[in-house]
């Protein structure tokens, strides 16, 4: 055997040792999403130690009032970029939505069928954008990034500058009501079906988890049997029917339909995701990860609310974040690999000098 040959399978067999990542219980206390889940629990009593007023039912409930679009939509966008692709629409089409609902109630439909129309709208908004990715072939960064503007226009073609804001009273009530002293808000029960269907959906079972195959390689993907472009359709279609929802929610919350409604929401949404622990470029994420970055984005951002910082501020450490959800995995794979690669260039000598060789 060779000098090269036995250097060669002394690598393979040092390469051989090294696990193949966390298993059991120390994936489940070490991993991202437990990591996010601390990460959270720190920050909350960070906050309700400084900030006055944070450690109150009052805080409590406009807290989660307040993150809900957020969550609802980050649960379809992590299917979607755990397939590699991406959603740029998502805030449009609740804003389209919100117009939607709005003119079709000043109109003097039936709530119920107002409301019903408004979700066909943002899962027709969906199929669009799943269509032109699925089976055009488009990148969905190109495609969601022209329905963003066009959905918003159309949002202003519809409702114009006008809003809507006569919406039924116990409607918005039923939206803003709480679960007696505990400030949680009554449509966080909604909420936390949609939470634990998209938690199902994702991790038990056989779609769920083909979803990473298709983000690590769609040819691979292909070859095992995985109807690639199926799936990509129907995960465009439901963040466009959740992104419904969220416009609904949003609309009936502040009893006003406009144009604008929610606006800027697809930043917040991809950060919490990314932040989450999902790989920017598919593969890899969880949902309760995402769970644990939608609400620390959400405590940090409310937080600095009743710190009196400004929006623009806020808005800096929403992006702030995002960036460091993308830069954070790169950073950490990058030490990974050179403790790796210092591993074996140590166990190397001693393995040779052993005599410890496989026959080749």
């Amino acid at each position: 055997m060779s000098e090269s040959t036995t250097t060669a399978v002394i690598a393979a067999g040092v390469l051989e040792t090294e696990p193949h990542g966390r298993t059991g219980w120390k994936r489940l206390l070490l991993g991202r999403p437990a990591i996010m889940i601390y990460a959270l629990l720190v920050v909350v009593a960070g906050a309700m130690i400084t900030v006055p007023r944070f450690a109150s039912p009052v805080t409590t409930g406009f807290l989660l009032l307040d993150v809900i679009p957020v969550l609802l939509i980050a649960m379809p966008m992590t299917l979607v970029i755990l397939t590699g692709e991406i959603d740029l629409s998502v805030a449009s089409t609740a804003g389209l939505t919100s117009a939607v609902i709005g003119v079709l109630w000043q109109a003097g439909l039936d709530i119920g069928l107002v409301l019903v129309i408004g979700l066909v709208v943002g899962a027709i908004a969906g199929a669009v954008n799943g269509a032109l990715v699925a089976f055009a072939g488009l990148p969905s960064l190109a495609v969601t990034i022209g329905t963003l503007a066009l959905f918003r226009g159309l949002a202003l073609v519809v409702i114009g500058d006008n809003a809507v804001a006569d919406f039924p009273a116990e409607l918005t009530a039923f939206f803003t009501s709480k679960l007696g002293a505990t400030g949680i808000p009554t449509v966080m029960i909604g909420v936390v079906l949609v939470v634990a269907f998209f938690g199902v959906l994702l991790h038990l079972t056989a779609f769920g988890r083909a979803l990473p195959a298709i983000g690590f390689s769609k040819e691979a993907a292909r070859f095992v049997g995985i109807k690639v472009a199926q799936a990509k359709f129907w995960l465009f279609v439901g963040t466009g029917s959740v992104s419904a929802l969220a416009g609904i929610y949003w609309t009936l919350r502040y009893s006003s339909a406009r144009s604008d409604n929610a606006s800027g929401l697809e930043l917040a949404v991809i950060a919490a995701v990314l932040l989450g622990g999902v790989s920017i470029f598919g593969g890899r994420g969880t949902i309760p990860g995402v769970v644990a970055g939608v609400l620390l984005i959400g405590v940090v951002n409310y937080a600095l609310r009743l710190g009196r910082v400004s929006e623009v501020v806020l808005i800096i450490v929403t992006g702030s974040l995002l960036i460091a959800s993308v830069i954070a995995p790169s950073i950490g794979e990058a030490l990974s690999a050179w403790r790796h690669d210092r591993r074996v260039r140590r166990e190397l000598p001693r393995a040779a000098g052993s005599g410890h060789v496989r026959a080749s």
